[in-house]
């Protein structure tokens, strides 16, 4: 399904193949060869772009954000495996997102990486070409280190310094209680997303 969603409309190479019931919301750019499995979502919103390179798989139920300030690049000879979740992240060629595998806003993978089952590159992140995150664990910092899943703690000290929610969001937190940050957070994504009552089916 291709839908178009603030004036942008997805660009489909005649080369590549989308599957039926594959949804591109947005300016969604797809290259040469490149394949979008069943049930793909990739939505471009608020004015952000995706780009899906040559010969790039994205494999059934993945979804790919890209929202504001955070574009999406994926390059070519990529695969993003089944239920991935990939937003606002630029991945380089050759690189490996496995299935369940996370990449946030603002991370970088350098070319050839793999992101195994289950693993994630947290908001900020950047991974040297050739680097490799494990079953579970998780990248942040720049350069990332990575972190074992029980090592979570670390890992929420490092989010804390980058502080999450004005990166995202865009949303000063200091001195708020989570109920105050949660409510004004998700008014003003709430109204964000009423842009897609718009939205356009092709």
């Amino acid at each position: 399904m291709l839908i178009e969603h603030g004036g942008k409309r997805p660009a489909v190479d005649r080369t590549a193949w989308v599957a039926p019931n594959a949804v591109l919301s947005g300016e969604v750019s797809v290259g040469p060869r490149a394949r979008i499995l069943y049930g793909a979502i990739l939505t471009a919103e608020n004015g952000s772009r995706i780009s899906i390179g040559a010969e790039t798989v994205v494999m059934e139920h993945a979804v790919l954000r890209a929202a504001g300030p955070f574009p999406l690049t994926l390059g070519a000879h990529c695969l993003v495996g089944p239920h991935a979740y990939l937003t606002g992240c630029e991945i380089s060629d050759c690189c490996f997102i496995a299935t369940g595998a996370m990449v946030f806003n603002g991370a970088f993978l350098g070319d050839a990486c793999v992101v195994a089952l289950g693993g994630k590159v947290h908001v900020k992140s950047e991974l040297a070409p050739g680097s490799r995150v494990p079953i579970g664990y998780i990248a942040i910092g720049r350069p990332a280190q990575v972190y074992r899943p029980d090592d979570a703690s670390l890992v929420h000290e490092e989010l804390a310094r980058i502080d999450f929610m004005r990166y995202v969001f865009g949303l000063d937190a200091g001195g708020k209680s989570r109920h105050e940050v949660m409510e004004e957070a998700l008014t003003l994504y709430s109204r964000s997303l009423a842009s897609h009552e718009d939205d356009v089916s092709l």
